[in-house]
């Protein structure tokens, strides 16, 4: 499952990424990191962009970017 999966309120632990290249490496730096817990608060209307909270901070993705994070649910 991805991190672009999530619904609104869902809970998940990052445990990988489908790709490191430029991309992978931002979001690496945005604090995405394996093993943090991550939640999904909304979508926009169009879907498109996310927003998550990690590490105690909001995060806007796009869809796109968020299809790159692996991530296993939390109850």
């Amino acid at each position: 499952m991805t991190l672009a999966d999530l619904r609104p309120g869902q809970r998940a632990r990052i445990v990988g990424f489908a790709d490191l290249g430029p991309v992978g490496q931002r979001i690496l730096q945005l604090g995405l990191l394996p093993e943090e817990e991550i939640q999904m608060v909304r979508r926009a209307p169009a879907g498109d962009p996310l927003e998550v909270r990690v590490l105690g901070y909001s995060l806007s993705l796009r869809r796109q970017e968020a299809g790159l994070v692996e991530v296993e649910g939390l109850p």
